[in-house]
């Protein structure tokens, strides 16, 4: 039996919702993260020696990450199913399986962090200048990486339906945090397609079964 290790709030939504994509059965062992320190609890250590989720168990193995965990999942169980076989479609599965973690995520935790630091208590005299380095990371770095991925992705929707050709897969699954944690953290109206992709994927059964069984889901935080 597939034992997800699921932590609330974070990227283990993703497998359970592949799981259910794919049909297979699992269980799911569920971790709340620290009240004060958004931190996973230190249980997960047991599991993995980071503590991190996602991470699974099946049988005797240990599967982390989650990019690593839903090819796993795909290609032990998947028969062929949510994994393109066409060489392009294929290029550009494996593209968007690590463009999400890779590329896509790192501004966007680096803005979650920055706006926490800006409303941190803080001495009054220390938060003008936290307040102000935070801005100019966010404004000169930060901001500008997230448009220009937006962008692109856009334009990836724009040229085929799903991110790895014309059927839904795997690198969808993938690729729905980064999207969800973008519109969490800014409007996305002027990403038609996108915000077309998150109706879609939010309309998916397979996704409405993994948020029941999985728990409440909320990307700002």
């Amino acid at each position: 039996m597939i034992t997800v290790h699921h932590l609330n709030n974070s990227r283990s939504q993703r497998v359970l919702w592949l799981l259910e994509e794919l049909g297979l059965p699992y269980e799911i062992k569920h971790y709340q993260r620290d009240a004060k320190t958004s931190l996973a609890p230190p249980e997960l250590r047991k599991v993995h020696p980071l503590g991190k989720s996602p991470v699974i168990t099946d049988g005797a193995l240990t599967v982390a990450e989650s990019g690593a965990i839903l090819e796993y999942l795909v290609d032990r169980y998947g028969d062929g199913r949510l994994k393109p076989t066409g060489e392009q479609d294929l290029l550009h599965y494996r593209y968007f399986m690590h463009f999400a973690e890779g590329s896509a995520m790192p501004p966007l935790v680096m803005k979650l962090v920055f706006n926490k630091v800006k409303r941190a208590p803080m001495p009054f005299f220390v938060k003008p200048i936290a307040k102000g380095i935070a801005d100019k990371v966010l404004g000169s770095f930060v901001q500008p990486n997230i448009d220009a991925q937006l962008k692109f992705l856009e334009g990836e929707l724009t040229a085929r339906p799903w991110f790895a050709g014309a059927e839904f897969s795997a690198a969808d699954v993938q690729m729905s945090f980064p999207v969800e944690a973008a519109a969490a953290r800014g409007p996305l109206a002027q990403y038609p397609k996108l915000m077309n992709f998150l109706a879609r994927i939010h309309a998916r059964p397979g996704y409405k079964k993994a948020l029941e069984r999985g728990g409440p889901y909320d990307l700002m935080s």
